[in-house]
């Protein structure tokens, strides 16, 4: 007789979602989220916003999304579990003299009332939450039915859903865990976001990165990125060469620069969910 294969427990995902808050918290997000503003400015335009709508932004790192939201007058408030990406994003506001509620927040147990939002934003951001699906509960349920949810998440064939898959070789992910990737397929949006929504539009999208050269990216998100930070941290000098080097050829596949420099498009998709 063939043996029963044991169950998988089920992950724990308070333990995951303290251990993922320590990651983010490592390097200086700030320094890699700046340069995808553009993103935040594209979802805004794609959901059509209006002046004078309430906006919450949840997972917001920061500010992307808040200030492009901003900037077109609308109500804002700017969430995440992470304090110094809250403070990043406020001093950003008050620079452009933006008007912002900035409030830490779980973006899977969100302090807001039901319908208390025109428009819930999320770029690259609430993707990584463990509970998927609660999370995708709690950003319907804020949203009042008629309004918008607004996404940006990356794919998994494109260039930072590859990066992931070699993290996850070096550093395998909690049994039993969904990778955030699935939020970049419309298979899992309609799974997440089917019953409370009139309609779905996910459309792919491509983010430029444009660095000084393939060494200079991995320079950067070693330094900053907290998941490429972490790993590298917990790696010896033999298996963080590996690890570059395995980086470099991800690169090198879709870089289209011929000059030395880095110009890779990375897939993502763009979402905009009209709430029933």
């Amino acid at each position: 007789m063939s043996a029963v294969p044991s169950p998988v427990p089920a992950p724990d995902l308070a333990a995951i979602k303290a251990r993922q808050q320590a990651v983010w918290s490592t390097g200086d997000y700030a320094a890699i989220g700046t340069t995808l503003q553009i993103v935040g400015e594209n979802l805004c335009e794609a959901l059509d916003l209006r002046a004078g709508s309430r906006v919450l932004d949840v997972a917001a790192g920061n500010g992307n999304a808040t200030l492009a939201a901003a900037r077109r007058f609308c109500e804002v408030v700017s969430t995440d579990y992470v304090a110094t990406w809250l403070a990043s994003g406020r001093a950003r506001a008050e620079a452009e003299g933006l008007s912002v509620r900035f409030q830490e927040a779980d973006a899977e147990d969100l302090p807001f009332a039901d319908a208390s939002f025109d428009v819930v934003l999320s770029t690259f951001g609430v993707m990584f939450t463990p509970a998927q699906e609660r999370a995708a509960a709690e950003l319907a349920r804020v949203c009042r039915p008629g309004g918008k949810i607004g996404l940006a998440n990356w794919t998994p064939d494109g260039f930072i859903g590859q990066l992931f898959k070699i993290i996850g070789r070096y550093a395998p992910p909690a049994a039993g865990l969904q990778s955030p990737l699935l939020w970049g397929t419309r298979a899992r949006l309609d799974a997440l976001f089917g019953r409370a929504a009139k309609t779905i539009r996910a459309e792919p999208r491509y983010f430029t990165f444009r660095y000084r050269s393939p060494e200079h990216w991995v320079e950067v998100f070693r330094a900053w990125y907290g998941p490429v930070n972490k790993l590298y941290a917990a790696l010896d000098a033999t298996k963080q060469d590996e690890l570059t080097r395995d980086i470099l050829a991800l690169i090198a596949r879709g870089n289209r620069a011929g000059d030395g420099c880095m110009v890779l498009p990375a897939e993502y998709l763009e979402v905009v969910i009209e709430r029933r």
